[in-house]
């Protein structure tokens, strides 16, 4: 005959040779074990620690790595392909951890748009160099932002551009998108106005309409170079000539 499995005691793990009560297995080895197993079933049971909160330079990352994921899907098949779980997974994370980060998908499309804009910006302000000297020249360099001259800036473009298509649709995200203040105008008509003040431009300008025509004519255009309808080459030279025609000072 094949030797039974010795018992073991559950709370202490020895072994055991007294048989249980009434053909039922042994449990403890003493009635010193049986106490303390007792106790430990009246005594709380131990919280499980909780994960440490992510830092706030931790969580910035995060919500970088899923608005960028935003901005690749925007880029290359619309926002209408850009579902929490597609971004989720273009992300790298979990949808749950999408959820965390921005709670629902407009406030991560809202809010991967204005990262974007600061993204911009700070790219812009390493590549424009202020000189009050070269007024025309700082034009020429704001207008560079609107043309894809790298990947960078042709990812953005493709990107505003699905957000204006589906602005067109969708409501509240027109009125995050197409909101009612002009930043850029302005910042460009007061360039002209500097200049005008300084006698650089032609009289009797417009500098309002003037920076009104150039955006537009820089966000058209570099939207027909993403098309191919256009080169680089000849869109500078029309942005160039327009430059050049408000930039004719009196004198000349």
């Amino acid at each position: 005959m094949r030797d039974e499995k010795k018992a073991r005691c559950t709370v202490c793990r020895a072994g055991m040779s007294t048989p249980g009560k009434r053909g039922r297995p042994a449990l403890y080895c003493s009635r010193s074990c049986q106490a303390r197993a007792y106790r430990r079933r009246k005594q709380p049971p131990v919280p499980a620690p909780e994960r440490p909160a992510p830092t706030s330079d931790a969580r910035s990352r995060r919500r970088r790595q899923i608005a960028e994921a935003v901005w690749r899907i925007a880029a290359e098949r619309g926002l209408d392909a850009a579902s929490m779980r597609e971004i989720a997974a273009e992300a790298g994370v979990s949808l749950r951890m999408v959820q965390y980060h921005f709670g629902s998908k407009h406030q991560l499309l809202v809010t991967a748009l204005h990262m974007l804009h600061r993204e911009n910006e700070r790219l812009a302000r390493t590549r424009i160099h202020f000189d009050p000297a070269n007024l025309r020249g700082v034009l020429s360099a704001m207008l560079d932002e609107f043309l894809p001259l790298d990947a960078q800036r042709a990812m953005a473009l493709r990107v505003f551009s699905a957000y204006y298509a589906r602005s067109l649709t969708d409501p509240a995200i027109a009125a995050v998108f197409l909101s009612d203040d002009h930043p850029l105008e302005e910042l460009v008509a007061g360039f002209i106005a500097t200049a005008q003040e300084s006698g650089q431009t032609a009289p009797g300008l417009d500098a309002q309409r003037e920076a009104d025509l150039l955006v537009a004519a820089a966000v058209g255009l570099g939207g027909d170079v993403l098309h191919g309808r256009r080169t680089l080459d000849d869109v500078r030279g029309t942005l160039d000539y327009h430059l050049a025609k408000i930039f004719t000072s009196a004198e000349a």
